[in-house]
């Protein structure tokens, strides 16, 4: 349990994410990639755990992050400037059944290339569906995590969609998980979309991670 955000370090979240936000390139082989300049916050997560929604959430911006209708459809590492103080990277979506095995390679040799190249890159945020907890899949990518050795930390989205008393048991269970590896960063951000909840705090996190006081 971390200690709780001070209103100041919630107010340099809030004035990070208050400028314009865009939406920069889509990047599908290493060469594309762009130079490293900004910090970057990397988001990762299975198809549909809702990664579009919530940086759109984020930013303020309802379509500045597209979701896509068709799971696992994204293939693209996608950029998006935060004002002039961090770049946020939207990976593609994982452990959609469908997905064919050759692109399954080629997104994780694109993963893998990007997590060991960005010297910029502060953490990468998991999402995890608090309505289903870590998964296999999640398991995976945690553990390409430690191999780049890139802190990450487990995100709970869409949690106005259970009971307090569920949402504390997926908590115990992400918790559970981190405990296994050597680049999680303990503390677990419970957020909601639609609702709003948990945003400022993971807000604030991630203004601490560039070192941002507006």
């Amino acid at each position: 349990m971390i200690e709780p955000w001070t209103e100041e370090q919630l107010l340099a979240g809030r004035r990070l994410f208050a400028g314009p936000s865009r939406f920069v390139m889509g990047v599908t082989t290493l060469e594309q990639l762009p130079p490293p300049g900004k910090p970057e916050i990397a988001f990762a997560g299975r198809s549909n755990a809702g990664k579009s929604s919530l940086i759109n959430a984020l930013t303020g911006r309802s379509g500045l992050a597209r979701a896509s209708n068709t799971p696992g459809r994204t293939r693209e590492l996608n950029f998006f400037e935060i004002g002039d103080a961090l770049t946020l990277v939207d990976m593609p979506g994982y452990g959609y059944a469908k997905a064919a095995k050759s692109d399954v390679g080629r997104w994780q040799a694109l993963l893998r290339g990007y997590l060991r190249g960005r010297p910029g890159l502060r953490r990468a945020f998991v999402l995890v569906d608090a309505r289903h907890g870590p998964k296999t899949a999640d398991e995976r990518i945690f553990a390409l995590l430690d191999e780049a050795a890139v802190t990450f930390q487990i995100v709970l989205t869409k949690a106005d969609k259970v009971s307090p008393k569920d949402l504390a048991h997926t908590e115990q269970l992400a918790e559970a998980a981190a405990k296994r590896h050597s680049a999680a960063y303990p503390h677990i951000h419970a957020t909601s979309a639609v609702k709003g909840s948990g945003l400022p705090e993971l807000r604030a996190e991630i203004a601490a991670l560039v070192n941002y006081d507006g």
